[in-house]
């Protein structure tokens, strides 16, 4: 698997791009309910890469917390075995106080003494052994009141937390389950250019600001690579001529070069699909798609939305099928992988 960092999937989706040679007429219906999805799918992409980074950062803050709370833990650890030694020291003092006579009445002090001096002796030891007990107790009560309160002060923190969390988590999970709906509203659409074999118009993407330093980029920003050139199997006449990428349905798949589009085409075994001429002699094709964003003739910039992915056409799951071509047409394939890995793009 290759993962590269995300731009916020804040990307409209409609159906695919302009017929290369007979398009459909589209009715204002038709554009109004497809602007509706498209709105409805930008909109769910936005909410769920924000509810996505609020859950990472409140997952973080919760890693955080839970290392403040294991230190917390140690000092309330230490507090109460201060508060024990306290208890102790009671104890002792309490012990003390009866052997010397400390308990005895004044009256029994006065006529049990020897002289005035050890009556004044043993008044004195009384009034400090006093003044220790209750200074050790005022001590005492002042830990316990502040072990309490911190002890308390961790655990709404804690609640809060689990309570933030809970709700970011069910926030994202709803917005999931709202998007995976209108991702397969949009392939719907797609099936239905593809069974009446024609597109309607491309609806732009908002392009993301992008920096490339290479002049080259993989079509997809994240993905898991799947069937690979040459492989066999029963879904191929005699072997696999493409790379594929598994991505949800939607993903914003990318020019790889600058190019020139040749064609946008809905039926077939590769459904929805758009073709580019690179510079050199070489053409690239992205199939399965679930809805385009160009139109045939259109000029495209590396790294440019092209258009959506998919599982139409001759597709068994959402991904897309990719090809390195040395003319427009089916069977010219080369690898992909090594074409890519000629121009400094490692698929990884």
């Amino acid at each position: 698997m290759r993962s590269h960092r995300r731009h916020p999937l804040i990307v409209p989706a409609l159906l695919c791009a302009l017929a290369v040679l007979a398009a459909r007429p589209t009715d204002a219906a038709d554009t109004d309910s497809d602007s509706t999805l498209s709105t409805e799918v930008a909109r769910l992409y936005e909410d769920a890469a924000v509810a996505t980074q609020q859950y990472e950062a409140g997952r973080r803050e919760a890693e955080a917390q839970r290392a403040r709370a294991q230190r917390f833990e140690v000092l309330l650890d230490r507090q109460r075995r201060e508060i024990s030694a306290l208890h102790e020291d009671l104890g002792r003092i309490a012990r003390a106080q009866y052997r010397d006579g400390g308990g005895m009445p004044v009256t029994a002090q006065i006529i049990l003494a020897d002289s005035p001096d050890e009556l004044m002796r043993g008044q004195h030891v009384f009034s400090r052994t006093n003044l220790a007990v209750n200074n050790a107790i005022e001590k005492s009560r002042r830990a316990e009141t502040r072990l309490a309160a911190d002890e308390e002060k961790a655990a709404a923190a804690w609640r809060a937390l689990e309570k933030r969390n809970t709700e970011l988590a069910a926030m994202k999970k709803d917005i999931e389950r709202k998007l995976e709906d209108a991702r397969w509203q949009l392939q719907g659409q797609a099936d239905a250019s593809v069974a009446a074999g024609s597109c309607r118009g491309a609806v732009r993407l908002d392009q993301p600001e992008t920096h490339f330093t290479n002049r080259w980029v993989a079509p997809v920003e994240t993905y898991e690579l799947s069937a690979s050139y040459g492989s066999g199997g029963e879904r191929w006449a005699r072997r696999h001529t493409g790379q594929d990428f598994a991505v949800p349905i939607g993903t914003p798949v990318r020019a790889v070069g600058v190019g020139r589009v040749v064609r946008v085409s809905c039926g077939g075994p590769f459904g929805v699909e758009v073709v580019l001429e690179h510079a050199g002699g070489y053409y690239t094709q992205y199939a399965h798609l679930a809805a385009v964003a160009v139109e045939q003739g259109e000029r495209v910039g590396v790294g440019q939305w092209i258009g959506q992915s998919g599982t139409s056409g001759n597709s068994t799951g959402p991904h897309l099928h990719f090809e390195a071509r040395v003319t427009p047409e089916s069977g010219s394939a080369v690898d992909p992988v090594a074409w890519l890995a000629a121009r400094d793009v490692s698929l990884g």
